[in-house]
């Protein structure tokens, strides 16, 4: 079975030589020093190793079991739950006067990538949860936070978003849950919600469901949507546990992946249920844990990703499949390892190209993400820019290379017991969940670009021309350098047809988007990688580090430059033909 070994070295290379953290002048950054990360990454790589690792196969073959209306975890979930609360891991970014650790975004968002890569399952258990309390904290009265924060920073009591229905997945405005008013200012919620994960478990002893619902008065579509608190358990005035709220299983969902985290059908049998946030803006206040949960599925696209890297790494060193076309290179044995052929080297080098790419790009949104809760407006304009291509870009890619992982094993990659099956399966939701790739797409070019009248994406083409100027006069950096500049051309050329061609056709730009999206990313990833660049030609000059870690940067910047980012000019080939090859044929031709 595959092992897993966290990436501590690119990861404080990307903190400390790329970022500059300690030097962001963030509050909290300065206290961020190699020594600080070093010490909280390699105790979170130990659990990942040594608690969560050994879980993911037992998740994958055991699932959760719904028993009696309880719903129970894998062996050994909750004893690794307990480890992660007890050790503080839940609660690593939230703020201090609930329980919390107070450290910056940047910190929790490297610590989840390990914890991801070990067990995707396992994790989203707290994960939803942080989102849960995020939403609570922004949106609630002071009564509610003070009720629910502490417990759910603990993660004694855990969260979910109740959005989707039976009859309604991204169209909200279809939704049938209703909530009744009371007397005493609670909501009686009535309905069935579908696909929720982690909507019930044996890990905590209350689940703190944030459920959308329309209640009198609001109107048909989207306005008329608010958001409740729901508790499995109703809590009483001094914080104690009461009785079982009306909120119940109906099943598990039998699913192709994450079998270790329970998606279940919900039933609200007349639950009480509390408003969170404004009346019939239920929205506003879901988006607070959409924005949040789209950057971890982003960031599950490429742990994933990275986890089945290692394992495709570690087969193509050690099995032995016929000879080098150059030469042998094992003479004294029958054959050579498979990682002397070159379209297992291809495979890998686009394995580790966009693992090591996305990993620069979401540790740099999380920055953005500190930056911007301490008022950034520009910080908070970019990441808003960017969820949607982190989300989107990042899960199709992370699938495809857990795929290319998978197939460097052959034959072997499709049998269970080697592993490699539940990579590509566990991959393979997060394209699906926290709002499908399409809409991410349809979120960036109908949404985002034109934001604040296009303020944003205007600020990233600026700032991947900077970063290209900066670098004139170093000829080292040309064949790097180049390429960005022709792909951010080509980008911008892309948005300006949307302009020229989506007022009196929207249809042409729409059928454009995802190309968009994944041609936004391929930009995204360059820049990243001419910014690693930078760091490992300044670590080569300054005579620090690794020398061979630092050229291997190197010669992996070249490798994405030249082979991956050249798919901008056929996104943008495909996206300039407009919608008349996609619309063409009538619908009952299909």
């Amino acid at each position: 079975m595959p092992s897993y070994t966290a990436p501590l070295k690119d990861m404080q290379f990307l903190l400390h030589d790329v970022l500059q953290i300690s030097a962001a002048g963030i509050p909290g950054y300065g206290d961020l020093d190699q020594s600080f990360t070093a010490a909280v990454l390699d105790e979170a790589a130990k659990v990942a190793k040594d608690v969560l690792a050994p879980l993911n196969l037992v998740g994958d073959r055991e699932g959760c079991t719904l028993e009696n209306g309880v719903v129970r975890t894998p062996t050994g979930f909750k004893a690794a739950f307990d480890v992660l609360r007890k050790g503080g891991w839940v609660s690593l970014d939230s703020p201090p006067e609930f329980g919390g650790q107070g450290l910056p975004c940047v910190i929790y968002t490297a610590v989840s990538e390990m914890f991801v890569s070990a067990n995707m399952a396992f994790t989203m258990y707290h994960g939803l949860t942080h989102g849960a309390a995020s939403t609570i904290l922004a949106h609630g009265t002071a009564e509610q936070v003070a009720t629910y924060l502490p417990k759910m920073v603990s993660c004694d009591w855990t969260g979910t978003m109740n959005l989707t229905e039976p009859h309604c997945g991204t169209d909200l405005g279809l939704m049938r849950t209703r909530a009744y008013p009371q007397a005493d200012g609670s909501y009686r919620i009535t309905g069935q919600k579908i696909f929720i994960s982690a909507g019930d478990h044996d890990l905590a002893e209350n689940i703190v469901h944030l459920v959308l619902a329309k209640a009198p008065g609001g109107g048909e579509g989207t306005k008329g949507i608010s958001l409740f608190i729901v508790p499995k358990v109703l809590v009483n005035a001094d914080g104690s546990l009461g009785a079982r709220n009306g909120v119940s299983v109906g099943k598990i969902e039998k699913k192709m992946g994450i079998h270790g985290n329970a998606t279940c059908v919900m039933n609200y049998d007349g639950a009480q249920g509390w408003l969170l946030g404004d009346l019939h803006k239920g929205m506003k206040a879901m988006f607070t844990m959409m924005n949040e949960a789209r950057l971890a599925v982003g960031l599950q696209g490429y742990a994933v990703a990275e986890a089945a890297y290692q394992a495709a790494v570690t087969y193509a060193k050690d099995r032995l499949q016929g000879r080098d076309v150059m030469g042998p290179q094992n003479p004294s044995g029958p054959a050579d390892p498979l990682i002397v052929h070159p379209d297992i080297r291809r495979s890998l080098m686009e394995q580790k190209s966009f693992v090591e790419g996305a990993r620069a790009l979401t540790f740099w949104g999380a920055v953005l993400i500190d930056r911007a809760r301490q008022g950034d407006a520009e910080a908070e304009g970019l990441i808003s820019l960017m969820i949607p291509v982190i989300k989107g870009f990042m899960t199709d890619m992370g699938f495809q290379m857990a795929v290319q992982a998978q197939q460097v094993f052959g034959g072997h990659g499709y049998i269970e017991e080697q592993g490699m099956s539940q990579f590509v399966r566990d991959a393979r939701i997060a394209m699906i969940y926290e709002g499908a790739n399409g809409v991410q797409a349809l979120d960036l070019v109908g949404r985002k670009l034109a934001a604040d009248g296009g303020k944003h994406v205007m600020a990233f083409f600026e700032m991947v021309k900077a970063e290209c100027k900066a670098h004139d006069a170093d000829a080292r950096m040309a064949d790097l350098v180049e390429p960005l500049k022709a792909a951010s051309k080509q980008l911008q050329q892309a948005g300006m047809f949307f302009m020229a061609q989506g007022m009196k056709n929207p249809n042409a730009a729409l059928a454009g988007s995802y190309d968009f999206m994944h041609m936004m990313g391929h930009v995204c990833l360059g820049l990243m990688w001419v910014r690693i660049a930078k760091a490992a030609h300044a670590g080569l000059d300054a005579g620090a580090g690794d020398r061979g870690f630092l050229e291997a940067k190197l010669a992996t910047a070249r490798f994405y430059m030249a082979r991956q980012l050249p798919a901008c000019s056929m996104h943008l080939a495909r996206i300039e033909t407009g919608a008349d090859p996609v619309m063409a044929l009538p619908a009952e031709a299909f």
